[in-house]
């Protein structure tokens, strides 16, 4: 019987993670609907098909930039997403890491498998060395995930990061190449 290559650039038990594609649009945009009230007030991902175009634009089309979508395996629904941005190669090697759950996924554990893929896939065919993530200190479900996928806090920064109109305080965390746990494996 022939076997069919995975759609996923890494897969694990119950999700996958593929690059973003315009075709995307029409249920990443109603799963942002549906999940408003689980975002706010932390995350506003594009809600409309012309923010979503500019939004996966950018993913797709800028190199220091990498997109990817958390799908689960049963039927490939997009369970959440995982961007890195900020990407510098060089003797930095690093990136910053974002991300949100959609509402019928969120609490079931996918976007912790689907985490530690990315970080996985950012480890290895991506080559970075370190990855961060900035989180604000009320954002329990985020720090959380972060603990969980094995980074460590660095810090904390006042007014870091410009959201629904305000300055906000962020939590750094952040992950090296040499901390990630024995036996993940180093790429999807």
């Amino acid at each position: 019987m022939p076997h069919s290559a995975s759609p996923y650039l890494a897969d694990g038990p119950r999700v996958g993670i593929r690059h973003f594609t315009y075709a995307d649009g029409d249920e990443f945009t109603a799963r942002v609907r549906e999940s408003k009230d689980l975002h706010h007030p932390w995350l506003f991902p594009p809600a409309t098909p012309e923010a979503y175009t500019a939004y996966a634009g950018r993913l797709i089309e800028d190199s220091t930039k990498a997109g990817f979508l958390v799908c689960e395996q049963e039927h490939g629904a997009i369970a959440g997403f995982v961007n890195i941005n900020n990407i510098v190669h060089g003797g930095f090697q690093c990136g910053a890491l974002g991300y949100g759950a959609f509402a019928h996924a969120a609490g079931r554990g996918l976007m912790r498998e689907g985490l530690d893929l990315v970080v996985g896939y950012a480890f290895g065919p991506m080559r970075l060395h370190r990855l961060e993530i900035n989180a604000q200190p009320g954002n329990a479900a985020s720090i959380g995930l972060a603990r969980a996928c094995g980074f460590r806090l660095e810090g904390f920064s006042p007014k870091m990061i410009h959201i629904d109109g305000e300055w906000r305080d962020h939590e750094r965390w952040a992950l090296t190449a040499e901390m990630r746990s024995p036996g993940r494996p180093a790429s999807g």
